[in-house]
């Protein structure tokens, strides 16, 4: 089975909404567990810890599943990947933050970060451009 016909696979399962269920044998730490019911009961995270388990566990696949395909998307398509500087632009944005009217500063500030830091990212992008601007008043 490919990739292709995994995340198929995978996305046909997750769709499944007939109710039936498997015990299984799963070994927890007994301060997840503990957690766990603490939310169910005290918070009413869910019905019970084990729905509350069963829907991280959807959560996390489907993450997997979104994550895989646009890795798979952006193998097939590289030059649809955003650059770290139009990812930091989004982030801006999405917060509402005044760099978001700064796109020359935070294009240099990419530039910057990632000739320091490899494994940077947009937040890091943020706090150095935001740095620059405060250095500049």
């Amino acid at each position: 089975m490919d990739a292709l016909q995994t995340l198929d696979e995978m996305n046909r399962l997750l769709n499944i909404s007939d109710g039936d269920t498997v015990n299984t044998s799963m070994r927890l730490p007994v301060s997840l567990r503990d957690a766990a019911a603490l939310a169910v009961t005290q918070f009413g995270a869910a019905p019970s810890t084990t729905s509350l388990t069963a829907a991280a566990l959807r959560h996390a696949l489907e993450t997997v599943v979104m994550e895989a395909a646009l890795r798979m998307h952006y193998e097939q398509h590289p030059s649809a990947e955003p650059t770290l500087a139009e990812i930091a632009l989004a982030l801006a944005l999405q917060d509402a933050s005044p760099l978001a009217d700064r796109p020359d500063l935070i294009a240099s500030a990419a530039v910057e970060v990632a000739a320091r830091r490899p494994d940077a990212d947009a937040d890091d992008v943020l706090l150095w451009a935001e740095a620059q601007l405060l250095g500049a008043a």
